[in-house]
């Protein structure tokens, strides 16, 4: 019977990465043509304690080559305790790039979202285009994007996110999970099934986020500041939510420098699954998990001869070769496929992670950025 679950599991799980390398083929990839520049934007960054990433950050942002009379910049200071605010303004004392700084206003239990909202009250325009303090982002970012929305006259995007590359298995191992879930984002839009995006790099219309009435309704959770917002605006507007799948809006960010912030981080992830509406988003996940769970606990049972090896074998083989080509599909558009040599031991370590952060975001609360969460 055990046999029997395991590749019923395998195979439904098999379908969904195939469905999602279906989706990744389907998604078309933009190239901007060369139009006159017409979107204005508000770019929104919250922080807090953030010293160490901002010069990269506003480096990245006096680089953007989009008119500087078409965008502005709104830094949102979430109760930092360095000296993050004084950076911000020495780098862009002599900038002619419009940047304010203001600060956060909290009414709810999340405090991005209070940020993001808090800066949308004050934006002086319709298009939003959200980023973390910690990202550096493409010179023609913004072109990208504005291109993108004359082309398809839509009300949200969501764009491609990556890490910075390191020499080390710990940053490379965050780096094959992002991939993963890139792949899914993408393959889900390409489905025309958008569950998944990256509030690195998301983007929609000021009157859409009123008329979804912003946060509403998902305030009490810390994170998901993007996956609610983009749940509401697929529910509101099914046909107007794009992924805009293009090397020139690929915003890179860094990972986690060590495995507790790490754990800190992916429970402060996991711990928003139970409030999502988006069917076919909780049946990946619940699959997913699934998989991963059965992959370590017919480990175990082999090496108790409590499990068929051969069946075990070729459970491993499947999971491998799928997981395999939907991330080297994703890297090949991020054009980072030579960080795949940690492919065959993150994919040997993955089950075993991403069960205990299963675990532990049922049992425990979390904490980020020095501050303590409620699940």
């Amino acid at each position: 019977m055990m046999v029997i679950i395991c590749i019923v599991i395998t195979l439904a799980y098999l379908f969904l990465i195939g469905s999602f390398v279906y989706g990744f083929d389907k998604t078309k990839t933009f190239k901007a043509k060369d139009t006159l520049a017409r979107i204005p934007f508000s770019v929104i960054i919250p922080f807090r304690n953030e010293a160490n990433n901002l010069s990269k950050l506003l480096e990245s942002l006096h680089a953007l080559n989009y008119p500087t009379n078409l965008f502005e910049v709104i830094l949102v200071n979430d109760a930092s305790e360095d000296n993050s605010v004084e950076i911000i303004q020495s780098l862009s004392e002599n900038s002619l790039t419009d940047i304010r700084i203001i600060e956060n206003q909290r009414h709810s239990n999340s405090p991005k979202k209070d940020a993001i909202t808090s800066a949308i009250y004050k934006a002086q325009n319709d298009w939003i285009i959200t980023t973390d303090a910690d990202c550096v982002l493409p010179q023609n970012w913004l072109k990208t994007f504005d291109a993108f929305i004359q082309e398809t006259n839509t009300l949200c995007v969501a764009a491609p996110v990556t890490y910075h590359l390191e020499n080390s298995f710990l940053n490379r191992f965050q780096w094959l999970d992002l991939m993963s879930l890139q792949g899914a984002t993408i393959g889900g839009f390409g489905l025309k099934t958008p569950f998944l995006c990256n509030g690195a790099n998301f983007a929609y219309k000021k009157s859409l986020f009123f008329e979804l009435s912003g946060f509403i309704g998902n305030s009490n959770i810390a994170s998901g500041d993007d996956l609610f917002l983009l749940e509401k605006a697929t529910q509101k507007h099914p046909n107007n939510v794009h992924y805009l799948k293009s090397e020139d809006a690929i915003v890179k960010t860094n990972a986690q420098p060590n495995w507790k912030s790490l754990v800190s981080q992916r429970v402060r992830w996991a711990a928003k699954t139970t409030a999502y509406k988006n069917g076919f988003g909780k049946l990946t996940g619940i699959l997913v998990f699934l998989m991963n769970f059965m992959v370590v606990l017919a480990l175990i049972l082999s090496l108790l001869n409590l499990f068929n090896l051969k069946v075990f074998g070729c459970i491993l083989t499947i999971k491998c070769s799928i997981d395999f080509y939907l991330i080297f599909k994703t890297t090949r558009f991020l054009n980072q496929q030579y960080a795949l040599k940690s492919y065959l031991t993150g994919f040997i370590v993955y089950p075993f992670f991403s069960v205990y952060i299963a675990l532990v975001s049922i049992m425990s609360d979390y904490s980020w950025k020095g501050r303590a969460f409620k699940k």
